[in-house]
C-alpha cells in the first residue's frame, strides 16, 4: 500500500508535537503547527472546525494554496515579520471549505526545537466582532443621514422663524424696531407688530419656557393666536384669559408655560395700554429720567387657571421722543464673571445711559451693555423690541 503526504508527514512528526496535541485540542482557538518548509503538520479539532476542512486533507498542505495572489503575498509579508522578530500579530482571514472567508486574529511565532525551525499559529475567531462592527458602521451611516435630515429640517424651521421677526417700521408718528437671536436654531420667544387699524399698533414680546423644537413649536402655536387676537383688537385681559385656557386644556401635558408683554398704542391720543404676565417688565425710558418700569400683573400662563389679573391694563401718557422697551428674560438673566447677575436694574441702567441716542443706535447700545456684562456666549433666547415715539 501507498503511502500519501499527508501520512508521510504524519510519520515526520516530532515527539514534542505528538505530546503537545491533547493540550492542543482542549484549546478554544485555531492551532496549526507547520515546518521549516511551511507544510502543516497539524491542526487542531478547532482549527478545523473553524474552516471545514477535513484533517486528512490539510496535513502536509501548504497554507498558501488556500488564497488568492494578493492574500498570499500579505500572508507571506506576515510570515516574515514573524521570522525576524519571532512573533508577530495581524488581522486576517481563513478560508473555509465552502469558499467563505472567516475574519480572523492570527498570532504567529518562529519555535525552534532540535535544530529545525516550527512554525506555529493561532487563529482567534473575530466574525461576531467584525458582524457588531458591520452593523455599528451601517447604523452609524443611517445615523449620519438621519442627522441631515433633521439638520435641514431644522435650518428650514429657522428661517420660517426669522421669518415671523418683526421688520424695522415706521408707522404713523412711531417708529418700531427689533432683535431676535435663539441660543439655538430655533427658540421659544418671539415678537410681533401688528397695526388692526390706522390710529392703533399692537405690540407683544412672548417667552416660552425652554428651548429647542418644542418650544418653537409652541411658540409658533402661540404667535398664530395671539396674531389672530391682536388683529381682533381683542382686549389684552380677555387675550390672556385665552391663552391661558389654551396652554392648560389645548396642549394639557406639555410642561410649557409662557410670559408676554403687549402694549397697544393709540395714535390719535398719544396713549399706550400695557399689560404683562410673568414677564420681565417693559421700560419707558425718556431721556435724563430713570426708565418706568411697566411691571406684569398676571402670572406666567398655563400653570394655574386664575393666572390672569382682572387689574391686567395700565395705561401712560405718551411724549415725544419717548422709547418703549420691551425684551424677554435673554437679556436680564446674564451673568459675569463673577456670577452676578445683570437684572432689571441692570438693564434698567443700560436703557437709561442709551436713551438719548437715535433710536436704532439705542437698540444696539442695549445688546452691546448686556454682552459686555456678559460672561460667554448667551444661554438663553434673546429678544428685544424698541419703539421710538416721534
Amino acid at each position: 500500500m501507498s503511502l500519501t503526504a499527508g501520512d508521510l508527514i504524519e510519520m515526520e512528526k516530532p515527539e514534542w508535537l505528538t505530546q503537545m496535541e491533547t493540550v492542543l485540542e482542549v484549546l478554544n482557538e485555531g492551532v496549526v503547527i507547520t515546518d521549516d518548509r511551511g507544510r502543516i503538520l497539524f491542526a487542531n479539532s478547532r482549527f478545523l472546525e473553524m474552516t471545514g476542512i477535513p484533517g486528512q486533507d490539510l496535513i502536509g498542505f501548504d497554507p498558501s494554496r488556500f488564497y488568492s495572489s494578493q492574500e498570499t503575498d500579505f500572508l507571506m509579508q506576515q510570515m516574515d515579520v514573524a521570522l525576524r522578530s519571532g512573533h508577530n500579530r495581524y488581522a486576517f482571514v481563513l478560508p473555509r471549505k465552502d469558499g467563505g472567508r472567516l475574519p480572523v486574529i492570527i498570532s504567529s511565532r518562529k519555535l525552534e526545537n532540535s535544530g529545525s525551525n516550527f512554525g506555529i499559529a493561532t487563529f482567534t475567531d473575530i466574525s461576531d466582532q467584525v458582524r457588531v462592527e458591520e452593523e455599528l458602521r451601517s447604523a452609524n451611516v443611517k445615523l449620519r443621514e438621519r442627522q441631515m435630515e433633521i439638520e435641514e429640517d431644522l435650518r428650514l424651521a429657522a428661517r420660517v422663524q426669522n421669518s415671523l421677526a418683526p421688520k424695522p417700521l415706521v408707522w404713523d408718528t412711531m417708529s418700531v424696531d427689533a432683535f431676535y437671536d435663539p441660543v439655538h436654531s430655533i427658540g421659544g420667544d418671539f415678537a410681533l407688530v401688528n397695526s388692526p387699524d390706522q390710529d392703533h399698533l399692537s405690540l407683544l414680546v412672548c417667552d416660552v419656557s425652554g428651548h429647542g423644537i418644542g418650544s418653537a413649536l409652541v411658540a409658533n402655536r402661540i404667535y398664530s393666536e395671539t396674531t389672530a387676537h391682536l388683529r381682533s383688537g381683542m382686549p389684552f385681559l380677555d387675550m390672556f384669559g385665552e391663552l391661558n385656557r389654551f396652554l392648560i386644556e389645548d396642549i394639557a401635558g406639555s410642561g410649557m408655560f409662557v410670559t408676554l408683554a403687549a402694549a397697544r398704542i393709540d395714535a390719535r391720543r398719544r396713549s399706550m395700554v400695557f399689560a404683562g404676565a410673568g414677564h420681565p417688565p417693559a421700560m419707558l425710558a425718556r431721556h435724563g429720567q430713570t426708565p418706568i418700569l411697566l411691571e406684569s400683573r398676571s402670572m406666567i400662563l398655563g400653570a394655574l387657571p386664575d393666572a390672569v389679573d382682572s387689574t391686567a391694563n395700565l395705561e401712560v401718557q405718551l411724549q415725544p421722543d419717548d422709547r418703549i422697551v420691551l425684551y424677554t428674560d435673554g437679556i436680564t438673566e446674564v451673568f459675569n464673571s463673577r456670577g452676578e447677575m445683570l437684572g432689571i436694574e441692570g438693564v434698567q441702567q443700560i436703557v437709561r445711559q442709551t436713551s438719548s441716542l437715535p433710536p436704532h443706535e439705542m437698540k444696539q447700545g442695549i445688546l452691546d451693555g448686556v454682552a459686555a456684562w456678559r460672561e460667554g456666549p448667551p444661554t438663553d433666547d434673546v429678544s428685544l423690541m424698541l419703539v421710538h415715539v416721534r
